[in-house]
């Protein structure tokens, strides 16, 4: 577990404690503003699209109408598959404990976490385990110790220390200050170090800070391996998110981590539009007073045929990169390119109901005794997978145990490419059922990060996948949807004053 200070634990206590107490801000304390936007269109419905949905309705009120644009089923990259008797989650799985907008959206929304079941890890060199979590705590303190030394706890104190300055955006957010780039969101959570983060790999960050190599292959790689599919060349930031992805109370939701999005979406009142966005343009509309009006021309798909619709504020919460959308911006100027520079990482997720090999683990113990649940592999030539985990239905029955490993079971393996069936035969002795997902689930992560994807696309137009060049998490989505919620009130009232403010802090003092 993370060492944490008294004050850290009191600030944070603070925060989590307040935060929502300020939640509606805009609407219980702000003064009756005029002519509210009539219809807001959010394309994406994914943790982020939804989470922006929840957001802009507590900024704009219960007058604006919020058309949500969705192709497949809500929740985007967080997806479930029924698989036998239950089902068991595809896309994004954990969340870390101090995520405190997925911590209250699940409050608000009603829904309980998932029932925790006990976990034991292993890192796989792709021909033997080189380290087994025992299930005595002090047996792993003793191993670890020998083996890395103090790495380990001085991995725990730096994420940690990272994990504090990215706290500071919840303080933010509940005094309703706004970014105008992920950039400067960054700055505002951690200065210059931050942004130092983006633009240099992890391998460089850690080793400049004296940790081990060995600790970097055998460790840290596996960890960024399972987490983003990539190795330790990933940029700083997102690596430190990473990391904290191996802290412990790590959560999920009962049910499925996509039940946030459909949970989001009614308590929003927005209207679900099950269609492809194909188009959007700037149309000027003259209104009653003599005064042009512009709004966008959002032209979209579905069951029903080629549709349009004008909207006053749009925002884009799918990715605007090559392979994953394919959205068409016209007349604008300067123009809107419809990919960004910069790709999305295939990582394909692979359920697999049947019997282990474990001797392809190069272990010699029996299945009866292998009790390892999260396989997580090194960085080596022909390694085929990026980890190999015993999987847990969503919603865990009251009296349910994981089956032995001598006994089949339904695994997940993440790889870059579909296995091939001779590559799950060398796996698994026997199988009956798989299911196959390919992911473009985050952005391969090349730093240096000169210029990240801007949110403001237009004047009333906002992208908010722009984060996740930054970090792409459940997280990181809904602090982009708070930040692209705020930006756009703000700039709809003119409110200049909490756009790229970084002076929160003198402001409270001179408050109290």
């Amino acid at each position: 577990m993370p060492m944490m200070n008294l004050q850290t634990l009191s600030l944070r206590a603070l925060l989590f404690l307040g935060l929502w107490h300020s939640g509606r801000r805009s609407l219980a304390s702000a003064p009756q503003l005029q002519d509210q936007p009539k219809r807001i269109a959010v394309v994406g419905a994914g943790i982020g699209g939804t989470a922006a949905a929840y957001f802009l309705r507590q900024e704009f009120g219960a007058g604006v109408k919020i058309d949500v644009f969705e192709p497949d089923t809500a929740g985007g990259r967080l997806a479930t598959v029924k698989f036998g008797e239950h089902e068991y989650e595809t896309g994004g799985s954990v969340i870390h404990p101090l995520n405190l907008h997925m911590k209250h959206f699940i409050e608000k929304l009603g829904i309980p976490q998932r029932k925790d079941v006990p976990t034991k890890m292993a890192i796989f060199d792709g021909k033997e385990l080189v380290f087994e979590e025992s299930d005595w705590f002090i047996i792993n303190f003793l191993r670890i110790l020998w083996r890395y030394g103090f790495n380990f706890l001085r991995m725990q104190m730096w994420v940690e220390s990272i994990l504090d300055k990215f706290m500071r955006i919840y303080q933010y957010q509940q005094y309703g200050y706004s970014f105008s780039s992920v950039e400067r969101l960054l700055h505002a959570m951690g200065g210059d170090s931050f942004l130092t983060l983006m633009n240099q790999t992890l391998e460089e960050t850690m080793r400049a800070k004296g940790f081990s190599q060995v600790f970097l292959n055998e460790i840290v790689v596996p960890i960024t391996r399972v987490n983003y599919g990539q190795s330790v060349r990933i940029n700083g930031f997102v690596g430190a998110v990473s990391l904290a992805g191996a802290d412990s109370g790590l959560w999920a939701v009962d049910g499925g981590n996509k039940r946030v999005c459909t949970g989001l979406l009614y308590h929003s009142k927005s209207e679900l539009i099950s269609a492809r966005v194909t188009s959007i343009s700037i149309k000027d509309r003259p209104s009653k007073r003599g005064i042009s009006t512009s709004f966008y021309e959002v032209n979209y798909v579905g069951e029903s045929g080629s549709a349009h619709a004008l909207y006053d504020i749009v925002v884009i919460a799918t990715p605007l990169h090559q392979g994953t959308s394919d959205i068409l911006f016209s007349g604008f100027s300067p123009p809107i390119p419809s990919h960004y520079p910069g790709r999305y990482h295939q990582t394909v997720s692979t359920l697999v109901h049947g019997l282990l090999n474990v001797s392809y683990l190069g272990t010699s113990e029996p299945a009866s005794d292998f009790t390892v649940s999260d396989i997580l592999t090194m960085e080596s030539k022909g390694s085929i997978i990026n980890s190999l985990s015993s999987l847990d239905p969503v919603h865990i029955p009251a009296a349910y145990k994981r089956p032995p490993t001598d006994q089949p079971k339904v695994w997940k393996v993440f790889s870059p490419q579909p296995l091939s069936q001779e590559q799950l035969q060398d796996m698994f002795l026997s199988y009956d059922l798989v299911s196959k997902t390919p992911w473009l689930a985050y952005p391969a992560y090349r730093p240096p990060q000169r210029k990240t994807p801007p949110f403001i696309l237009h004047d009333r137009m906002y992208y908010l996948n722009a984060v996740e060049w930054a970090a792409s998490a459940m997280e990181m989505s809904a602090i982009s949807a708070r930040n692209v919620a705020l930006l756009a009130h703000h700039r709809w009232h003119q409110q200049v004053g909490k756009i790229d403010q970084e002076d929160l802090h003198t402001r409270l003092r001179g408050e109290l």
